[in-house]
């Protein structure tokens, strides 16, 4: 497949060119994408789509922050003032454990799953002549830019 501009898939998607133009760039600074310069310049995947996962994509856009920033709230109920009792400051926050362990499940599930994986369920749920127009309305698009 020839490369991709952003401005072409942000307006298939509907969504704004500038917003999918920083998400691409995250991509690329993570060598999960490659950029092709000129008028038929665009973007392709650096790697195999089965060698790039959810996780990979997620963490190129997102960062490895947290998703659940506890601020261990325990520690400042408002009846304990400046004493906070040891058995309330004992641990971790409980909501803080449980937010932590989704997380980890979570980002295990999306580290199971690739572009190829999605790609795939994509193309299991279309219409057989989805695939062949986009392709076509892609090329079409290429084939128009002087």
């Amino acid at each position: 497949m020839e490369d991709v501009s952003v401005r072409d898939l942000a307006e298939l998607q509907g969504i704004p060119n500038e917003y999918l133009a920083k998400i691409f760039t995250k991509l690329a600074k993570a060598d999960l994408v490659c950029a092709t310069e000129g008028i038929k310049g665009g973007f392709r995947l650096a790697r195999a789509g089965n060698r790039i996962t959810v996780h990979d994509v997620v963490v190129a856009i997102d960062g490895e922050k947290p998703i659940f920033d506890g601020q261990e709230i325990h520690r400042r109920c408002a009846i304990f003032g400046d004493r906070v009792p040891a058995w309330a400051a004992r641990g971790a926050c409980a909501i803080q454990d449980v937010m932590q362990s989704t997380e980890k499940g979570m980002r295990a599930e999306m580290k199971k799953h690739t572009v190829t994986d999605l790609a795939l369920r994509i193309s299991a749920k279309a219409s057989p002549t989805y695939g062949p127009e986009v392709a076509q309305w892609l090329s079409d698009r290429t084939s128009n830019r002087q």
